[in-house]
């Protein structure tokens, strides 16, 4: 007995120990934990990283991209004017234009100015083409964003929820532990007594530093969690906050709602990779059109008004500005006949480029079909699931009341009380990781039909 104190005694010591190293660490480095704890909601959590995420910041400048090359194509259907200005001086033998004479050894300075205009009359539907194309440009990367802002929601809900699991599982550890102790001081009066075997109390001992073991893993477990949902959403790592439990009603009976084929055809209507990769088909379909309209005649206007100016003529600057305007307006035709198969070329580099999208299309196509069957049967194997480790759980509940109930009494062994133990603590964690996953399959169902928005986060 005196053993076993000095053991237990040993023990309370190390955990002491461990509490004061925890004190003087903090006191060391107050800096990691000098923000004031709080409550970080989930709503919150995916507030921020939707604000902090850098691909969706990313995509949303290339956004903006996108517009001005949708700006800059509507405006190319209009003229495109220029001004171009020229002063010079030259030295030596002049030949005078205005005056027809040549001036020897003559240094003169001069001026030439002219505004030019030219306008597209038709150039095979090119500029159309090409404005078609901005907009499916645009309308692609629209639908990426927003595919990207359902990606980040996922990515933060699994890590929210799995801190969230954690805690459960952490606090399932702890009150394991605490029975663990309970049982050891009731093990000990039993041995005291003479009623068990010394062996059961250092069978005991072992399983209670067991769970030791188990809690402490679990909490390791769940800062390593909540330091990787800082990572992601761009906080400092060493915040500390407290997570809370979402507003969600565990619901088991929505999942009679689904229909498989309306899920299918629902998904193909919103999702954003779905919508983005026809949107990049169209537009490759569009560059085949104005890699064709480069074979065609180009027909352009033109207009051209210049003056010039030289010291050398005696009228003065505005005179002879005057008398040196020129304008100048017609009409060109350019008629391609040949390019060194360069026109050919574009034909082939377009046409691949809209064979490829459409690939792309049919993949992505049979990917959102495949995503949307998995979380339609990953549904209805988490409510399964459920359904099987609540009954486990019940189970377990009333095998460990009997079989403790049973070894007080003296009518089993340690071996069956703790197996009976080990049981319930089991479907505790299997029940807890069940609740967290079909809290967590909304989402994903929501996620592969491509609805999931931030105004539905509780």
């Amino acid at each position: 007995m005196r053993c076993m104190v000095s053991f237990l005694e040993k023990g309370q010591q190390k955990t002491t120990m461990r509490r004061y190293l925890i004190i003087i660490s903090l006191a060391i480095c107050p800096a990691a934990y000098a923000q004031d704890k709080g409550v970080l909601t989930f709503s919150e959590a995916v507030k921020i990283a939707l604000e902090n995420n850098v691909l969706l910041k990313t995509q949303q400048n290339e956004q903006y991209v996108n517009q001005a090359q949708k700006n800059a194509a509507k405006a190319s259907l209009g003229p495109t004017v220029s001004a171009f200005a020229q002063g010079w001086r030259v030295q030596g033998n002049q030949f005078i234009e205005q005056e027809a004479r040549v001036v020897n050894n003559a240094e003169t300075q001069n001026f030439f100015g002219s505004v030019d205009g030219n306008i597209t009359i038709f150039n095979g539907l090119n500029r159309i083409n090409t404005i078609r194309q901005a907009n499916a440009n645009l309308e692609a990367q629209q639908h990426f964003v927003h595919r990207t802002r359902q990606d980040v929601i996922t990515n933060v809900s699994n890590q929210y929820l799995r801190c969230l699991l954690d805690m459960e599982l952490l606090t399932i550890a702890e009150q394991d532990l605490e029975t663990q102790k309970t049982q050891l001081q009731q093990i000990t009066g039993f041995v005291e007594a003479g009623t068990r075997a010394k062996v059961d109390e250092y069978s005991q001992i072992a399983l209670l530093k067991s769970s030791e073991l188990v809690a402490f893993r679990a909490d390791v477990t769940l800062r390593n969690d909540k330091t990787l949902l800082s990572q992601t959403l761009l906080i400092e790592p060493e915040t500390i906050y407290e997570l809370s439990e979402p507003g969600w009603e565990l619901s088991l009976n929505r999942f009679e709602d689904y229909d498989l084929n309306e899920l299918f055809e629902t998904a193909l209507q919103n999702r954003g990779d779905f919508l983005r990769a026809k949107k990049s088909e169209l537009a490759a379909k569009r560059g085949v059109a104005i890699a064709f309209s480069a074979s065609i005649p180009r027909l352009t206007g033109y207009g051209s008004i210049n003056s010039r100016y030289s010291d050398a003529s005696l009228p003065s600057l505005e005179s002879q500005l005057d008398d040196n305007l020129r304008k100048e307006y017609g009409v060109r035709l350019n008629i391609p006949i040949f390019t060194g198969l360069q026109n050919r070329q574009a034909n082939v580099r377009a046409k691949v480029t809209h064979d490829n999208a459409k690939l792309n299309s049919e993949n992505v196509r049979i990917q959102v079909k495949t995503d949307v069957l998995n979380a339609y049967r990953g549904y209805k194997d988490a409510l399964t699931n459920y359904d099987v480790t609540q009954a486990q759980l019940e189970a377990a509940e009333i095998s460990f009341d009997l079989e403790k109930e049973r070894y007080e009494l003296g009518n089993s062994d340690l071996v069956l009380y703790t197996q009976a133990t080990q049981r319930l603590t089991r479907a505790r964690g299997d029940f807890a990781q069940a609740k967290y996953t079909v809290l967590f399959q909304d989402i994903l169902l929501n996620y592969a039909i491509g609805t999931l928005k931030f105004e539905d986060i509780p």
